[in-house]
């Protein structure tokens, strides 16, 4: 019988993605939960940590204490060169703390109206970290996704700054389907990374059960 795990997110893009990348690359031995269905709907937990793993990592431990399940969150920006790695771990509030997608990226765009599109190197950086509940013990996997960021938005698929991100080839991380942006996306990679954590955890959850 699979073990829940509890996605410690609200954005309802990131539990989507999730609920995707582990059909594709998880085995059967954990079901996904988001926080709604464990009675969480509007827990939030500050962000303000230096780093995407302090922010990953107290997201995860947060969430696995109030709901008592091993949980799972990550922590990921877009990193842009000739901003100096800005918005970075801001990346979610960028245009403000009630910014949405489509406000962030207008911002973005003219923070780089004046850059050629030689100078418009980006990243998008994914931290995830794992917890049990009532421990400090936080196992942590990291991707990464090397591209720029364009001149103007395309595509209609993904959220956050996917319309933006160029990669190589030419094509957005929006124009992606599924299936290709689950082979390559930071979340993909980082979750990837961390593949040994989630067999360790369940091999310890089959122990105690």
């Amino acid at each position: 019988m699979p073990h829940r795990l509890l996605i410690a997110t609200g954005n309802p893009g990131k539990i989507r993605e999730f609920r995707e990348l582990f059909d594709a690359h998880v085995d059967s031995q954990w079901k996904l939960v988001a926080p709604a269905e464990v009675g969480l709907r509007d827990f939030t937990v500050v962000e303000d940590g230096q780093t995407y793993a302090e922010n990953a990592g107290r997201k995860a431990r947060s969430y696995s204490n109030a709901a008592g399940l091993p949980a799972l969150a990550d922590d990921s920006g877009l990193e842009v060169d000739s901003l100096d790695g800005a918005p970075g771990l801001y990346s979610a509030r960028y245009a403000g703390e009630a910014a949405d997608d489509a406000a962030n990226r207008a911002k973005l765009l003219r923070a780089l109206a004046n850059v050629p599109t030689e100078r418009r190197a980006a990243r998008f950086r994914c931290v995830i970290a794992l917890a049990f509940p009532y421990t400090t013990n936080v196992r942590l996997g990291e991707g990464v996704v090397e591209g720029s960021i364009a001149m103007d938005e395309r595509g209609d698929r993904g959220f956050g700054y996917d319309p933006l991100f160029g990669l190589p080839g030419g094509r957005r991380m929006a124009e992606l389907d599924v299936a290709e942006k689950n082979r390559i996306s930071h979340r993909a990679r980082a979750l990837a990374d961390a593949a040994w954590a989630l067999n360790s955890m369940a091999q310890t959850l089959d122990k105690s059960s």
